[in-house]
């Protein structure tokens, strides 16, 4: 499937808890790499948010960030413990007693003694199927708008591809009538040259020659690797590195049709289908 690697995603939910959020960012990479920021108070769930996000795309540099937020309701709950708040009191009075103009005991002081002060337990299980809940709707989005990216992206491709078979198709019409000219170019040439040569040997020659010339193989590799792109588009799986792969392919055949080519228009042919696999491969490179 063509499916791009940039997008962008966000979704909120609130709850007796408060209010959470999850915000998605992807971009392109050669390897899946997740960037992940949640709360301190939950860590808990690094593992598997980082294994849904690994069971839902294959590439991509994704960075996840999970914001969580109490709220007013939550905090009013607080409770103050207060058999271990009289114990503490208490034993500030014994210390007093112990000392000479002793400061009074600040109420706030009591409150900051280490749980005298409760909030409100939450249930972390609960609180926790809620958000990865949250992050499988919003792991929906960002992929929708992967594919829509995608389709748009593999259209520029099989578009381009269409091109280049159009090129390929005209130079092989024009391979006969280029190898022809090729050849009655060489034999005046060398005839020429050395008028006396024997015509059998100057036609074995060209033909030699002609022969090293011939792109009608470089043609034929070309189609049959455009036909695989077409075909690699349209997979129910990520395509990217095998695209990326046809591109080198392609544009080695390209080459090999440049190199060989004597005639102008085996060279113009290669310069254009060099700039397609190169405008191809520019978009590929957003491709999962």
């Amino acid at each position: 499937m063509a499916r791009s690697m940039t997008a962008f995603a966000r979704l909120e939910t609130t709850g007796p808890w408060g209010r959470a959020s999850w915000e998605l960012r992807s971009v392109n990479h050669r390897f899946l790499e997740v960037g992940l920021r949640l709360p301190e108070d939950l860590r808990l769930l690094d593992s598997e948010v980082r294994t849904r996000i690994a069971a839902r795309c294959a590439r991509g540099k994704v960075d996840c960030t999970l914001r969580f937020e109490a709220t007013t309701r939550s905090a009013t709950l607080l409770r103050v413990n207060t058999e271990l708040a009289q114990q503490v009191v208490t034993a500030a009075a014994a210390v007093a007693a112990l000392m000479t103009n002793a400061a009074p005991l600040n109420p706030l002081d009591v409150l900051r003694w280490p749980h005298v002060l409760e909030a409100p337990e939450v249930n972390f299980d609960e609180l926790g199927a809620t958000l990865l809940g949250l992050l499988e709707q919003a792991l929906d989005e960002l992929l929708a708008n992967r594919d829509r990216e995608g389709a748009k992206l593999k259209e520029l491709v099989l578009a381009r591809c269409a091109e280049m078979q159009a090129i390929t198709g005209t130079m092989r019409q024009r391979v006969p009538e280029i190898i022809a000219a090729l050849r009655g170019r060489h034999a005046a040439k060398i005839q020429d040259l050395a008028g006396a040569l024997d015509p059998v040997r100057v036609e074995q020659e060209s033909a030699l020659l002609i022969q090293r010339l011939d792109v009608a193989e470089e043609l034929d590799r070309l189609q049959t690797h455009l036909q695989e792109v077409q075909r690699v588009l349209h997979r129910e799986e990520a395509v990217g590195r095998r695209l990326d792969f046809l591109m080198q392919e392609l544009n080695r055949e390209a080459n090999t049709l440049g190199s060989k080519s004597a005639h102008i228009d085996s060279s113009s042919a290669a310069v254009d289908l060099k700039v397609l696999i190169e405008q191809i491969r520019e978009q590929i490179q957003n491709l999962e």
